[in-house]
């Protein structure tokens, strides 16, 4: 069964969380102990930690997410009401490709389940095997990755989490349609790899870009399906990661809000945090990312896909050679754009989806300027 690849916590995790005032959060999560398991079908939310680092470039050690654990489960929650269960670990296969399938068989048969696990690792290249889960589902997938890298190095680099984007793209069966970074720091990627981000449609972001506005980001994570959080995307002065050092990079109030927007999505189900260094201040700020990912989660509004066209106000908007049309939410004031998907090439099916976007978009569009996002789709489905 593949929730056997889940090892319990220890008993000194367990001793600790039960220790705990009945505000905090630990006294409102379930936990895989050597005699329990949790009723996944009274869960909404798991966490797992994976212990495995073999993919990455630096080698912090055995890693340990205790500290972790009891930042976050020492946290008070807000007003929620979601159930969620810590699932303990997955540890590291005799080979990397045994973790890998391990994380793809617990995380497939979560999601199924609809249960969004959060991924806290490890080497980002176990985003590859949190891809790989939906092989299963039999659905096209969009990743948005905060990172300072777009991580397209070559394929058989024995760096994988420098690689992993290029094994989506490249292998098969290749269920990637959208790839967005957010945070990335141009210094730190080859012209080359800038140039591909283009040629292949995908989205990036410049770190001073979300910087200036964060509410940007937030139709970004509205279309995503995984979101991937490298750690050395935060500054090393938020972050306390000294052994990455990183002098640019997000703050720790700027992390914990993209964190939320990813939360708040109603597409989201697959939440990972990696390249934890095993200091104890980085896991104070881990603790609050998830935090506020779990806050986000309390006020998703189940908008996607629409529940009633009622709530929704139209706008056309015509330009030279065609219309746009926006639908506007009178319940969240969120703005989506309407776009042309070929389904069947052969006999040119087509079919009308809807793209998140900003009210920033619905006004560029009146004075005649095509949303980068809406063209960026549509170029993706013509070919």
């Amino acid at each position: 069964m593949e929730f056997d690849f889940l090892h319990p916590l220890n008993k000194e995790m367990i001793h600790y969380v039960q220790s705990l005032s009945s505000q905090n959060l630990g006294s409102k999560v379930v936990l895989h102990s050597e005699t329990d398991f949790p009723d996944l079908d009274k869960v909404q939310i798991a966490i797992i930690g994976v212990l495995e680092n073999r993919g990455g470039a630096i080698q912090v050690g055995e890693l340990d997410l205790t500290e972790i654990r009891k930042e976050f489960y020492g946290l008070y929650p807000g007003n929620w009401h979601t159930s969620f269960a810590d699932l303990g670990d997955i540890r590291a296969g005799e080979e990397l490709s045994d973790t890998y399938f391990a994380v793809k068989s617990v995380v497939s048969s979560l999601i199924k389940k609809n249960i969004i696990p959060i991924i806290i690792g490890g080497s980002q290249d176990l985003t590859y095997a949190m891809y790989r889960a939906y092989d299963v589902l039999e659905q096209m997938v969009n990743l948005v990755s905060i990172d300072s890298k777009f991580d397209l190095g070559k394929e058989n680099a024995a760096d994988m989490s420098s690689s992993y984007l290029t094994r989506m793209i490249i292998e098969e069966p290749n269920n990637l349609f959208n790839y967005s970074v957010v945070g990335y720091q141009t210094y730190l990627n080859a012209q080359e790899e800038i140039d591909l981000m283009d040629k292949l449609f995908f989205e990036s972001y410049r770190l001073g870009e979300i910087c200036n506005n964060i509410s940007v980001s937030e139709p970004i994570f509205r279309d995503a399906d995984i979101v991937s959080v490298d750690l050395t995307s935060i500054q090393s002065s938020s972050s306390g990661n000294f052994v990455t050092f990183t002098p640019n990079g997000f703050n720790g109030k700027e992390i914990c809000s993209l964190a939320r927007y990813a939360g708040i999505s109603d597409k989201v189900t697959l939440f990972g945090i990696f390249n934890h260094n095993n200091s104890k201040p980085e896991a104070a700020l881990i603790a609050q990312i998830i935090w506020y990912f779990l806050e986000g989660y309390q006020y998703r509004s189940n908008e996607y896909p629409f529940s009633a066209k009622d709530n929704y106000f139209k706008y056309i908007v015509p330009l030279e050679q065609e219309e746009l049309v926006f639908y506007k939410s009178d319940i969240t004031d969120r703005w989506w754009i309407e776009v042309s998907q070929m389904i069947h090439s052969h006999t040119k099916t087509v079919k009308k989806t809807l793209l998140p976007c900003s009210y920033e978009d619905y006004l560029g569009a009146i004075e005649q300027e095509i949303p980068e996002r809406w063209w960026k789709t549509q170029r993706k489905s013509i070919i």
